[in-house]
């Protein structure tokens, strides 16, 4: 049976992985932090694998070197999955230090104990679109070829860590890998990013339990794919014959204001009069524009989503009217 560790469980990311994985035969170990929090809040999107024989609940923090190196001793994991991190790109401004530390120095670690305790273990870094900078983004969508331009502490710290695994694959041979994975959201996304922002504003909106959404800037352009597809991704990478990072992007997406306007129009609501300027959302500095090509991984892979942004929008929009209601 192959055992996986998987950082960060408890998201989106972390728990859609965890289910596909248990799913295929694997026994998991899920890591994530404590936090403070009912059961029913911290653990929600992990609730139904909880009493899983074959999934183990692992409390502490992927910073923690003597616990890392304790789960690799232990465990002694096929495949690690780092999804942990601290992933709000406006929080990364307010604490920078602390965004390098979890998001940077971690992979340093984690790398450094299996160089010297599990080199046979396979790594995957969850690196971001973010490290791109979006300024001068090609017509066809970035691919694995293109230079960073990082525009947030958040994109610093993930192109340090990008850059590890690049480093640690060519000096030491271990497999590890990277997947530039552009915007992705779900049913589980936390609620103060952009999409489910939107879905669960409007769907509030639509149920009258508000008059409107105040938002920042509307004018950015993300490539927006389903949490469910991209996990896929992840451990097709794992599954290669050689550790490469790969693009996982859709090819399509919108600007924020297009994404509001639909799903407005899902729920038939005049956008004029839900959408509220709030200049408190506004960053020192965005990234305008973000298209991928995953051209690469669809061949060599055999990757390919289920979902575009639309399909995304609406099972989003209708999981919250249905929580509201």
């Amino acid at each position: 049976m192959l055992r996986a560790l998987i950082t960060g469980v408890c998201g989106q990311d972390g728990s859609f992985l965890a289910e596909y994985l248990l799913e295929k035969g694997y026994e998991v170990y899920g890591l994530s932090r404590r936090k403070s929090t009912s059961i029913l809040h911290s653990k929600a999107n992990i609730l139904n694998i909880l009493n899983n024989d074959n999934f183990t609940y692992i409390e502490g923090d992927l910073t923690d070197p003597v616990l890392f190196t304790r789960i690799i001793h232990d465990i002694k994991p096929h495949e690690v999955y780092n999804l942990g991190a601290m992933s709000h790109v406006g929080y990364s401004f307010k604490n920078p230090v602390d965004s390098f530390r979890t998001n940077a120095e971690s992979v340093i670690m984690h790398l450094s104990m299996i160089k010297d305790y599990a080199p046979s273990t396979r790594y995957y870094q969850a690196s971001t679109s973010e490290m791109l900078g979006g300024v001068n983004c090609p017509k066809e969508g970035y691919n694995e070829s293109f230079l960073f331009d990082p525009r947030s502490p958040y994109a610093i710290a993930k192109v340090a860590a990008h850059l590890s695994v690049k480093n640690y694959r060519e000096a030491y041979g271990l497999f590890c890998c990277a997947g530039i994975l552009f915007n992705h959201s779900s049913t589980r996304r936390g609620e103060d990013f952009a999409t489910r922002k939107i879905t669960k504003g409007i769907a509030e909106c639509k149920a009258g339990k508000r008059k409107n959404l105040k938002m920042g800037n509307l004018s950015a352009f993300r490539d927006e794919g389903c949490s469910k597809d991209y996990v896929v991704a992840m451990n097709l990478m794992l599954k290669n014959s050689k550790p490469k990072d790969y693009v996982i992007s859709t090819g399509e997406g919108a600007t924020i204001e297009q994404m509001f306007k639909y799903v407005c129009g899902i729920a038939e609501l005049n956008f004029e009069e839900v959408y509220e300027l709030d200049e408190r959302f506004l960053r020192p500095s965005d990234v305008p524009y973000l298209l991928g090509d995953s051209t690469l991984a669809r061949n060599e892979l055999g990757w390919v989503p289920k979902y575009n942004w639309k399909k995304l929008l609406k099972e989003m929009y209708e999981y919250d009217l249905r929580n509201i209601l």
